[in-house]
């Protein structure tokens, strides 16, 4: 018995079935793109993941084909999709995986009568494999993107909180300005001259944690029925059963074992002086200035370009306002969660001690005057 013809579809279903085609048709395209910025198992998770929204997108032509008798063309996508694939072409960040992830989560399909249970639950997994392709990334940039949003937050909120303050007090604008340029100057010394001493004092830590020179070479010479390497392995936290089968296995290699490299102290006899680990002090320091710099100028902007008065105080409250939205929202997109939510919280977090900072300057300003 032949198939009963489907009734013609409604306009409503078209028009839902053509934004679905562009939505999974752009999908597919920003993971070739991120696919294309990227090389071994991360491109292959991209290419298929980009194959996987294609066949979601032949589901859609088909049935626009089947259902209307006409060429199955696809609606105008989104706009955050069709920005989504501009910065995938451009910068093929973390922050466009982190997009992804929020795009995925907004799937329909689980609400739509014309999507598959398979259509459903691919939209779900994918959602978690661009998680873990997300969180890979946020883990390489975590180190850089803390320095970064968190010293310009100090540098933009600091800076404001003076400049507001020293305003209340009712001195002049030339006054302000100094003080603005003055609390830039010594925040962005302080910042990098503290991330200089943190850097360096932890590499000096794993430095005097590490092994001793001397240690592998003496392995070589201990008695082996005593073993006392196996102390060496219980000061490091070892179990005394674990200690003593490590040790023994170190000292039952040793006849091929080259002496540079026998672990006798539970980690590498090459280990340096933390520069792997926590990286170079000074470019720790450097970044904490100009980060801390850049948002500490903001609020003395318009200070700098000749503005006095409120007005001046105006345009640097709309600018830093502005900056910190912009830091919130940076946030929320490597974090994977919703961008306005962070965004309000940079914002009344800034403007909050700022504002008590004007106050207490024109508590003060009224009790000297």
């Amino acid at each position: 018995m032949a198939d009963e013809p489907h009734p013609p579809a409604t306009s409503a279903q078209v028009r839902r079935w053509r934004r679905h085609l562009a939505d999974e048709l752009y999908e597919a395209r920003v993971y070739r793109r991120l696919a294309a910025r990227r090389s071994g198992e991360e491109r292959e998770v991209l290419l298929a993941l980009a194959e996987a929204e294609g066949r979601h997108a032949a589901h859609w032509a088909v049935l626009l084909q089947e259902r209307t008798g006409a060429p199955a063309r696809p609606s105008r996508p989104g706009l955050g999709l069709r920005l989504l694939a501009l910065l995938a072409l451009r910068i093929g960040s973390v922050f466009v995986l982190a997009l992804a992830q929020q795009a995925e989560a907004r799937s329909s399909y689980g609400r739509e009568p014309d999507a598959t249970k398979a259509m459903a639950a691919d939209e779900a997994v994918h959602g978690e494999v661009v998680r873990g392709l997300a969180a890979r990334g946020r883990a390489r940039v975590s180190g850089t993107f803390r320095a970064a949003v968190f010293g310009a937050n100090d540098g933009l909120v600091s800076n404001l909180a003076l400049v507001l303050g020293v305003a209340g007090a009712g001195v002049g604008s030339g006054a302000v300005l100094l003080t603005g340029v003055s609390g830039l100057l010594a925040g962005a010394l302080s910042m990098g001259a503290g991330e200089y001493v943190s850097v360096r004092s932890q590499r000096e830590l794993i430095a005097a944690s590490a092994p001793a020179a001397h240690a592998p070479a003496v392995v070589r010479a201990l008695d082996v029925d005593a073993n006392e390497l196996a102390l060496v392995y219980r000061a490091r936290g070892m179990a005394p059963e674990e200690a003593e089968r490590h040790a023994a296995e170190q000292l039952a290699g040793l006849p091929g074992a080259d002496a540079g490299r026998v672990d006798a102290t539970g980690g590498s006899a090459a280990d340096d002086d933390g520069e792997d680990v926590v990286g170079s002090a000074w470019s720790a320091a450097s970044s904490s200035f100009c980060f801390f710099a850049s948002g500490a100028l903001v609020p003395v902007l318009p200070f700098l370009l000749g503005l006095t008065g409120w007005a001046a105080l105006g345009v640097a409250l709309v600018l830093v306002s502005l900056a910190l939205l912009a830091t919130g929202a940076v946030v929320g997109v490597l974090s994977g969660a919703p961008l306005l939510p962070r965004a309000l919280r940079q914002l009344a977090i800034g403007l909050g001690a700022a504002a008590a900072t004007y106050l207490l300057g024109l508590l003060f300003g009224t009790t000297v005057g």
